[in-house]
């Protein structure tokens, strides 16, 4: 290892002690609910994020909510990459003109359900196979 290697990892290690304390009470603050330096210049954000989307603040999700949003959440990231890369030659940033047959059905569905469930196993070469849009 180089010295200019070694002197990277140092100075990292010396940021992450620097950082470790303030992030973390920074973090202890916003999971408590606790007002904090940024509430003025994100709250309205976050408000307006929670009506966008129905979520109410003040309650907390049953297990059969929190189920329920995990399986469409899980449903909708499925479709989205299934669809993508079915559709990849009527979607943009596409210079190579790959069509819907670079990806075989069965193969969109085994791909979409490995990301759906983190394991982000592939079988094919994404450059060669996938458009920029959908890589």
């Amino acid at each position: 290892m180089t010295t200019a290697g070694i002197l990277q990892i140092a100075l990292y290690f010396v940021l992450v002690l620097i950082t470790v304390k303030p992030l973390g009470a920074y973090m202890a603050r916003v999971f408590e609910g606790e007002r904090t330096w940024l509430h003025p210049a994100l709250r309205w954000l976050e408000r307006l994020t929670y009506k966008a989307v129905g979520v109410r603040e003040d309650t907390e999700q049953r297990w059969t909510q929190y189920a329920a949003s995990l399986l469409t959440f899980s449903l909708f990231s499925f479709l989205f990459v299934y669809l993508a890369q079915r559709l990849q030659a009527w979607l943009p940033m596409n210079p190579q003109r790959f069509s819907a047959a670079q990806v075989s059905p069965d193969l969109a569905f085994n791909t979409a359900v490995s990301f759906m469930t983190n394991t982000n196993w592939q079988a094919y070469s994404g450059e060669a196979t996938l458009s920029y849009f959908v890589q």
